[in-house]
């Protein structure tokens, strides 16, 4: 499955992730202190609060979070260089690429949705870096 980092819907994921693991619904509702209904619920909701979020990230041993975080990588603004000096929080590199955002990107371009020149423009990927990975996974 290819996962479409535009369109982020966390029940369905987290959903997805229950039934590859397996857990039990009541061991769920316990981990969680609700019922079964609101679990049920959950999954049809696109958004979660990041406390639940974090529940279920340790129930299911994987980072939800990282979803948007990839997204970010992908479709945040340029930074501002003016603006840098005022930060006082810490400041991430973007180069940072997951295989599935590389994924991603290469089905976009083998699918014919965008071309190598929109990429490079849209989510400021390097053409060297789009290059590289177009004969490193032969597309």
């Amino acid at each position: 499955m290819n996962f479409d980092i535009e369109n982020i819907h966390l029940g369905n994921l987290i959903k997805l992730r229950v039934n590859e693991l397996e857990i039990p619904i009541k061991q769920i509702c316990k981990f969680i202190n609700t019922d079964e209904n609101k679990i049920e619920e959950m999954y049809k909701e696109q958004f979660l609060d990041s406390d639940l979020l974090l529940l279920w990230s340790k129930l299911l041993s994987y980072d939800f979070f990282r979803i948007y975080s990839e997204h970010l990588v992908l479709y945040s603004p340029p930074s501002f260089s003016h603006a840098k000096n005022k930060i006082t929080i810490p400041i991430f590199r973007k180069s940072i690429y997951t295989r599935e955002m590389i994924d991603f990107i290469l089905d976009i371009l083998e699918k014919g949705k965008k071309s190598k020149q929109q990429i490079i423009n849209e989510y400021r990927i390097p053409r060297s870096t789009l290059s590289k990975w177009i004969i490193k996974y032969k597309i």
